[in-house]
C-alpha cells in the first residue's frame, strides 16, 4: 500500500515522514526525484539546455554543468507555455523514477510506504497512491514558517502560499489529515494512531470503513 503525503509549503511534510520512518515505514520524496531527473547526464537536462541555449536571458546551466534552478524558474514562471513544456519533459520521467523507487521500498517488506510530494494533486501523482494524507496547518503558520525558513518577507511568503493549491481544496481531497499546528508530542500521537490504522488497512481484505 502506498500513502501519498502532501501539504502546503512549511506544513511539515518531511517532519511527518521522519516520524513514520521511526516506526519502520520507508518513504520517497518527489522533490528529491525531481532533482534526480535533471542531474548532469540525464536526458531531461540535455533537452532543457538545448531549448534555452540559444535564447537571450539567464543561462540555464551553471559552469559545472548543473542546472541553474533560479534561471529556469525565472523563465517558466514568466511564461505559462514554457512551464507546460518543462512539465512535459520532467513529469513523465519523475513519475517513472518514482515508480522505481517505490517498488524498491515495497520490496523491503514494510506494511506500507510513503510518497511525499508537495504537488501530489497538481502533478497527478495522487493516481499512484492508495490513500492521500494531508498535513495541515493554518495559513498564518505557513506564512510565518516560510518567512523564517526561507528568509523572505511576509509579502513574498503570502504570495508563495497563495500560488499553491487552496487549503480547502487539499483538505477536501484528503483521506486522512494530520494537524501539525501543535507540539511534537501531539504530532507523534497522530502519527502513531495513523500508523496503526494503515497497518491494519494493509492486511488482505481490510476495509477503510471498518
Amino acid at each position: 500500500m502506498i500513502i501519498g503525503v502532501t501539504g502546503g509549503i512549511a506544513s511539515g511534510k518531511s517532519t511527518v515522514a521522519h516520524a513514520f520512518e521511526k516506526r519502520g515505514i520507508p518513504w520517497v520524496d518527489a522533490d528529491d526525484v525531481a532533482r534526480e531527473v535533471v542531474a548532469p547526464g540525464e536526458p531531461a537536462l540535455a533537452e532543457i539546455a538545448e531549448r534555452y541555449s540559444r535564447q537571450e536571458g539567464p543561462e540555464v546551466l551553471q559552469d559545472d554543468g548543473t542546472l541553474n534552478r533560479r534561471a529556469l524558474r525565472e523563465i517558466v514562471f514568466a511564461d505559462a507555455a514554457e512551464r507546460r513544456w518543462l512539465e512535459s519533459v520532467t513529469h513523465p520521467r519523475i513519475r517513472e523514477r518514482l515508480h522505481e523507487h517505490l517498488a524498491r521500498l515495497q520490496a523491503q517488506g514494510a506494511p506500507y510506504v510513503l510518497l511525499v510530494s508537495p504537488l501530489l494533486f497538481e502533478s497527478g501523482q495522487h493516481e499512484m497512491v492508495d490513500r492521500c494524507l494531508v498535513i495541515d496547518v493554518p495559513e498564518s503558520v505557513q506564512i510565518a514558517r516560510t518567512a523564517e525558513r526561507d528568509g523572505v518577507d511576509e509579502a513574498q511568503a503570502r504570495a508563495i502560499v497563495a500560488a499553491q493549491l487552496p487549503r480547502a481544496e487539499r483538505l477536501a481531497r484528503a483521506d486522512e489529515v494530520i494537524d501539525n499546528g501543535g507540539s511534537q508530542a501531539d504530532l507523534d500521537a497522530q502519527v502513531a494512531k495513523l500508523d496503526r490504522y494503515y497497518r491494519r488497512l494493509s492486511q488482505p481484505g481490510a476495509s477503510p470503513l471498518e
